[in-house]
């Protein structure tokens, strides 16, 4: 899970290593400094050798969606990952407030993939960010499955690169050359206050070609750091009444302003958090939406499609049970309503 102070936004420790104190990537001798000037400079080369992307001549995405292929179940993986947080056992006892209309799937399932990435058309969504733990993780195994299922439903995709165990600035630098090399335009970098905004221009201002998001509230940082944008992931923390404030800033420093919208927040099932942001029957996702429309936002980031441990998955959801579910969103009932934010997404991304 996402941590709940500002900058850390909403943790996430479900299947990933645990965070480790980082130490900078200059390291302290006159050789590691050297070394550290040398590993930039090298993914500048190998970046500008690579070929253009099919995807830079198309119009940049005005809406994204972050997307997690983490979940694995018993019959397709032989065990279950991430719907046991907080201690359940599934199939039917899992770490959220809602349950999946397809049930305790696994992302390596082409069948789930595909009709997920159905659904995010549906909807109108321009860009999948797939949540990547660094190279070797799972979701790095499954990121191009998730890019190949993507663009048969006409969708691009990114990442969100996580604070993996050991992360530095000169592992980003080489993680893009690495993610560039896949064809990758976007790349948003949750925690970018990890690392100094000095630190972040050695990578950052390198012409390769992508566009680097920095998650944070701090807009000025996300500038001076040198990123193309910033976004704010946690719609706990950063909620409408924010977003006219951070895109005003973002356009007076010339960066992209993409706040994160999303329909609720409830982790209570998965780590005990005893904070919730309602959903209201669907009134907090169109707060959020409308806010950031009329902030001006250059791009409309989506909280999530499916991070059913924190409850701001906008995946269909089944009913009846323990657990919460959408019926009574926009005046919708049953079976009509398990899709409910997924056609609500289609109306705001088609006004957007």
């Amino acid at each position: 899970m996402r941590s709940n102070q500002p900058e850390g936004a909403i943790s996430r420790g479900i299947g990933a290593a645990a965070s480790v104190p980082y130490a900078s990537s200059w390291g302290s001798g006159r050789g590691e400094k050297l070394r550290g000037m040398r590993r930039p400079l090298l993914a500048l080369v190998l970046l500008l050798a690579l070929p253009a992307s099919a995807t830079a001549a198309q119009a940049p995405p005005r809406s994204a969606i972050f997307f997690y292929p983490w979940y694995s179940n018993a019959r397709h993986d032989g065990q279950y990952v991430h719907w046991p947080q907080g201690g359940h056992a599934p199939p039917f006892d899992i770490g959220s407030a809602f349950f999946p209309m397809r049930g305790t799937y696994s992302s390596a399932d082409p069948r789930v993939l595909g009709a997920q990435m159905r659904d995010i058309a549906a909807a109108g969504v321009d860009e999948v960010v797939s949540s990547w733990w660094g190279r070797g993780s799972a979701e790095d195994t499954r990121l191009l499955a998730v890019m190949r299922v993507a663009k048969r439903s006409g969708l691009r995709v990114a990442v969100q690169l996580e604070p993996y165990a050991g992360r530095s600035v000169d592992s980003v630098g080489d993680d893009l050359v690495y993610l560039r090399a896949l064809g990758l335009r976007d790349v948003y970098i949750y925690n970018s206050k990890d690392f100094a905004a000095e630190e972040w221009r050695r990578v950052t201002l390198q012409p390769m070609g992508m566009r680097l998001f920095a998650q944070t509230n701090h807009v000025g940082f996300a500038a001076r750091a040198g990123f193309a944008g910033f976004y704010t992931y946690d719609i706990l923390l950063y909620d409408a009444a924010k977003f006219d404030r951070f895109c005003t800033q973002a356009h007076a420093l010339g960066i992209l302003c993409a706040p994160s919208v999303g329909p609720g927040y409830d982790a209570s099932e998965a780590t005990g958090d005893p904070r919730v942001k309602p959903r209201l029957d669907g009134a907090t996702y169109d707060s959020m939406w409308g806010a950031a429309v009329r902030a001006g936002a250059d791009l409309v980031t989506i909280t999530s499609y499916n991070e059913w441990s924190e409850g701001t998955q906008i995946e269909p959801a089944g009913h009846g049970g323990r657990y919460d579910s959408y019926d009574g969103t926009y005046g919708l009932h049953g079976r009509a309503a398990q899709r409910a934010y997924i056609n609500r997404t289609a109306y705001w991304t088609s006004r957007f």
